[in-house]
């Protein structure tokens, strides 16, 4: 089985840290979301791994690399627009060849993994299995209809009055089959190959279309938000580990990373937390679901439940919660609580 991870998308939704860069490289935990993603597919047993990328793809390319790193070997597939995921299909049809395949939206985050759902399909080999997750609001989803044996009878795209609670979360499993249904689908309204229009073409002409119910945590990372959400849902499984100096003048208490070269001076730190490689944090509080990422400054300054990316500098701030901040950046100075969405290359003096 291969494995196709879709990374070409705009992320509108999580500007403006999309200006600069693909939303699946936003991190959470400590590691880029796409990371996560691979991290799962890999666990999975599935080595060969297709990246449809777009205008993003060196970003991508420079971070993940050839996939060595994590024992797998990855393609890069360009789509110089994005047409819809049944394209993406069209487009990796040559890296796909006649290999069953598990397509995987590359900002998903499922911290309990595929390893179980990529097993039944393997056993029961359906020709397209979708996995689904009870929702609160459908409406704003892809929508499965199925029977008592989990057999996909309808699907509805953002149905205004949905008759399932179930919504596909981004992970679908495929035979060669759904090539066919791929380049037999006209366009939706709009101008984009829908992979749900793919499989109901397969429902329609009776074959065997099954659902999987995940019930572990499932986030899409595509808003400000779900980032934090999930961010926080990782450090949860965090395991301590310490590479960097912490003097004797600062307290670690819970599950807390210091990576290489990071320095903890006359500091705090409450985890679950990360402070990144060659981070100096000094006279600061650094409280409970805090990623800090590499080569950060962090100087009298309480902060909790945010992430900062790489190269920022944080100075005399206080009650910093439930913030982003872009790489690069210098906040300095403080009132009593601030929440910052700030993207990259930025300089923000906050009045005290």
């Amino acid at each position: 089985m291969k494995a196709l991870v879709l990374s070409g998308g705009m992320g509108t939704r999580l500007r403006p840290f999309t200006h600069s860069m693909p939303k699946q490289l936003v991190p959470v935990a400590g590691k880029a979301v796409l990371e996560h993603a691979l991290t799962n597919i890999v666990a999975a047993g599935i080595t060969e791994i297709g990246i449809v990328v777009g205008d993003q793809l060196a970003a991508i390319r420079e971070r993940i690399g050839d996939g060595s790193r994590i024992g797998a070997r990855i393609t890069y597939i360009p789509q110089a627009e994005p047409l819809g995921l049944a394209h993406c299909v069209l487009i990796a049809r040559e890296f796909l060849g006649e290999d069953d395949f598990l397509m995987y939206l590359g900002d998903n985050v499922l911290p309990e993994g595929v390893q179980e759902i990529a097993r039944e399909f393997a056993a029961t080999r359906p020709d397209a299995q979708i996995v689904v997750q009870k929702v609160a609001d459908p409406s704003a989803f892809g929508v499965a209809e199925i029977d008592e044996e989990g057999t996909v009878l309808r699907l509805v795209e953002k149905p205004a009055e949905p008759r399932s609670d179930l919504a596909l979360i981004g992970l679908y499993f495929f035979t060669p089959a759904i090539h066919e249904a791929a380049g037999a689908i006209a366009p939706s309204g709009r101008g984009e190959l829908e992979i749900t229009d793919a499989i109901q073409w397969l429902v329609t002409r009776g074959r065997t279309v099954k659902a999987a119910e995940y019930t572990g945590y499932w986030a899409d990372t595509g808003q400000v938000d779900s980032v934090l959400d999930a961010n926080r849902r990782l450090l949860d499984t965090l395991s301590p580990a310490s590479a960097g100096e912490i003097d004797a003048a600062s307290r670690v208490t819970g599950d807390v990373v210091v990576e290489p070269g990071a320095r903890v001076v006359r500091s705090t730190i409450e985890g679950p937390a990360i402070i990144g490689a060659g981070t100096v944090v000094e006279d600061s509080h650094v409280g409970r679901y805090t990623s800090i990422g590499s080569n950060c400054t962090v100087r009298g300054t309480q902060i909790d439940d945010s992430i900062v990316l790489d190269s920022s500098t944080l100075s005399d701030l206080r009650g910093l919660r439930g913030s982003v901040i872009g790489r690069r950046t210098a906040v300095r100075s403080a009132g009593d609580r601030h929440r910052l969405i700030i993207g990259d290359d930025s300089q923000v003096e906050v009045a005290r």
